[in-house]
């Protein structure tokens, strides 16, 4: 831990500059550290003397505001506040889109592992249900509207895209047509699955944390998002329907498996433009790689077409 006046390199001195226009805390000697895991912004551990609890300071990296609606973002963390979905947020530095919320201790994040466990996976399932069945979220931004928005940031920065992006374009219109087609079930949606975006306690409940991408989607694009973040398989899908829904049906499993692909065409190209703009230490260009030979291993399976169409 560093107190004011103690940084040395350049994210210590931004740090500093933001933890001294916190209103409340003029005065009053800070402590801070980093906080490692994100692949965004720069976030904090950050303690106030003679405050019991510990802050989480995120400050956003460098680009993020091409992609990042802060007023959206913290509309989101406070609604998953109300509901009991997120922890207690702070205002102190909303003027300079810097989010502060309580620093979450007794809980641990996710890891992947967790996830084969069926309890944490109804689990999971109930949390989402709960966040889709609260108000709508000021900011509606559907899976397609993600993906134009970062098909254009990539072609004016000068981004790569992948040889057959022409092909995989198609497959996303053909994709938008039929899930217009059957009707988007707009509800606020997370959309940001990342393990360490779930912190388990030792109850086995689930906080949510992190809503800068939450908007209003459609219901199962949050399923097939974190199914692809999880690595589940076919029979895993099939039962987060059924956890989910209370029953199966293949046009809802189509549903779910059509969004996974969605998904990870909106992370590939994403990464590419974070490939262009982040000063942060990751390599987003072999994650967006990834991401593209996955979405493209769901849409040239020979079952793409029946999916499209039981939708």
């Amino acid at each position: 831990m560093k107190t004011l006046g103690e940084a040395s390199t350049d994210a210590e001195r931004l740090v500093e500059a933001a933890l001294a226009d916190a209103a409340p805390w003029a005065e009053r000697p800070l402590r801070y550290r980093p906080v490692t895991g994100g692949i965004s912004n720069m976030n904090w551990r950050v303690e106030v003397e003679g405050d019991p609890r510990p802050y989480f300071v995120k400050l956003p990296g460098r680009g993020t505001e091409m992609f990042i609606d802060r007023a959206a973002a913290r509309a989101a963390s406070r609604q998953a506040e109300a509901i009991g979905l997120g922890p207690r947020t702070f205002d102190y530095l909303d003027h300079a889109d810097i989010e502060i919320a309580e620093f979450v201790d007794g809980r641990r994040a996710s890891t992947h592992r967790d996830f084969a466990d069926p309890a944490l996976r109804a689990e999971a399932m109930r949390v989402y249900r709960r966040f889709h069945d609260a108000p709508l979220l000021p900011l509606t931004k559907t899976v397609f509207d993600m993906i134009d928005e970062h098909d254009a940031q990539v072609a004016a920065l000068g981004g790569v895209v992948p040889a057959d992006h022409a092909w995989l374009q198609r497959q996303v219109r053909l994709a938008r047509q039929a899930l217009e087609a059957s009707g988007l079930d707009l509800v606020p949606c997370f959309n940001d699955p990342m393990p360490g975006n779930f912190l388990i306690g030792a109850d086995g409940s689930i906080l949510l944390i992190d809503f800068e991408y939450a908007s209003n989607n459609d219901r199962i694009y949050d399923l097939g998002i974190w199914s692809g973040e999880m690595f589940f398989p076919e029979s895993i899908d099939r039962e987060l329907i059924e956890l989910y829904f209370g029953r199966y049906e293949e046009a809802l499993y189509a549903r779910l498996v059509v969004h996974k692909a969605l998904a990870d065409v909106k992370w590939s190209t994403w990464a590419m433009v974070q490939n262009k703009i982040s000063t942060l230490d990751f390599d987003f260009y072999k994650y967006g790689v990834w991401k593209h030979m996955r979405a493209r291993s769901i849409m040239s399976d020979p079952r793409w077409p029946a999916y499209l169409k039981a939708l």
